[in-house]
């Protein structure tokens, strides 16, 4: 396999990953890769004594990312995982909405375009920034049950995950994705004053991968309290775990259905 040329890019060199990793000059790294390679790249900018910033999730693996996490505090670096859906405008919108609010019941429905599992991992893992929404506006959820139905001759999925917060309230969190659907979220919330339906118009996300990238900065220069990196660290390890805990259970209903299935054949 023929190995591309490094050229420039606004006028900046490329170097190679072994340069990068080995030059004095590179103290962060920004990993912007397929979630299926997170885990190699960030432990390797660790070890060679490098901040990392890395789009979510952070790994496919909630273990993974426990381990990534310890490493980085024996190199005494910052470990950012980027969450640029928490700086969306329609975020801020539910955040004040649902302040305040006892839940009764909700769910999130996600469509899009089909997306490779073995370069951005299962749907609970690649779809995380929804989940984080909900973690995030309800506090730590369980898993009740998950769902996967799969069609791979028309590259057609759809999981369906149950959740319940800590009052018992349900929520039901949908991923489809295949040809022909179009990018959108649909959501619904109902309070016992009143319901969410839908998401309203609440203006354009300006500049939201920048002021995450403002994020990383303030940490590296130590402007947040231990108090706010770890509640950060918490919710991003509780998201990947429920994510792990969602493969597991569709993973073991296939494996039933499977082993119904046999059981059934004749000779």
């Amino acid at each position: 396999m023929q190995r591309r040329e490094l050229g420039n890019i606004d006028e900046v060199q490329q170097i190679s990953l072994e340069n990068a990793l080995s030059s004095p000059e590179v103290e962060v790294a920004y990993i912007c890769s397929e979630s299926s390679s997170h885990e190699d790249y960030i432990r390797q900018f660790l070890n060679a004594g490098k901040h990392v910033l890395v789009e979510y999730p952070m790994t496919l693996s909630w273990e993974a990312a426990q381990d990534l996490w310890k490493l980085a505090e024996q190199k005494g670096k910052v470990l950012h995982e980027e969450h640029v859906e928490l700086l969306m405008e329609e975020f801020a919108f539910l955040k004040k909405e649902v302040v305040g609010k006892d839940l009764l019941k909700g769910s999130l429905l996600f469509t899009a375009g089909p997306l490779e599992e073995e370069r951005f991992g299962f749907p609970a893992f690649s779809g995380i920034s929804r989940l984080t929404w909900l973690v995030s506006l309800f506090g730590e959820l369980s898993l009740i049950s998950a769902t996967l139905e799969e069609r791979k001759e028309d590259q057609h999925m759809k999981m369906t995950v149950c959740l319940e917060t800590e009052n018992k309230r349900p929520l039901t969190w949908i991923e489809e994705k295949g040809p022909g659907l179009k990018r959108n979220r649909h959501l619904s919330f109902h309070f016992k004053s009143g319901s969410l339906e839908n998401m309203p118009n609440v203006g354009v996300n300006k500049n939201i991968f920048l002021k995450d990238q403002n994020i990383f900065v303030q940490k590296l220069l130590g402007q947040f309290s231990e108090k706010e990196l770890a509640a950060e660290k918490k919710r991003i390890l509780h998201c990947l775990w429920l994510a792990e805990e969602i493969q597991k259970y569709c993973y073991s209903k296939k494996e039933e259905k499977e082993t119904c299935g046999t059981s059934k054949m004749g000779p």
